[in-house]
């Protein structure tokens, strides 16, 4: 988790909301692959750190099935990760902060629990929760303060 968060400070350094995954083998301890979220840099709503991760998962494994693999994540996934996370079979998914307004594991549609769900994978929330959760507030409180034209602690006014 440490490893995606800081993909996720990397996200938030490049202008993105700062999320990032990475993808394990358990099997192995080999990182496999990682995302960390670039929807504005790739002008592509799906570039979620997921997503991301996911795509280039199965290219180094050269299969779209990635059974028996784990997927850290700092944010609990939205519909469409976990759509994604499922379609893939990823074995585990590890989150860190919980999304009560966007999140789709234990909130919201709770994709996973649906009947027209073939996968399920097995999750664990809370993983290094506030340090995900600490760096989300942080950006956001940036951002707001930017468009409200005050000046944040290390940054230029506008």
């Amino acid at each position: 988790m440490r490893m995606a968060l800081d993909l996720a400070q990397a996200a938030a350094d490049a202008g993105e909301a700062p999320i990032g995954a990475v993808i394990v083998d358990p099997a192995t301890g080999e990182v496999v692959a990682t995302g960390a979220n670039a929807p504005i840099a790739g002008c592509d709503p799906t570039a979620h750190a997921e997503v991301l991760a996911l795509r280039a998962a199965g290219a180094a494994t050269g299969n779209y099935r990635l059974t028996g693999l784990t997927l850290y994540v700092t944010l609990e996934p939205c519909a469409m990760c976990a759509g994604a996370i499922s379609h893939a079979r990823i074995g585990r998914v590890v989150y860190g902060a919980e999304d009560p307004k966007g999140g789709a594991v234990a909130h919201g549609p709770r994709l996973f629990e649906q009947p027209t769900c073939h996968w399920r994978p097995q999750v664990e929330g809370g993983l290094m929760a506030e340090d995900s959760a600490a760096l989300l507030r942080s950006f956001f409180r940036s951002r707001r303060e930017r468009a409200a034209g005050r000046s944040v602690a290390g940054d230029e006014a506008p």
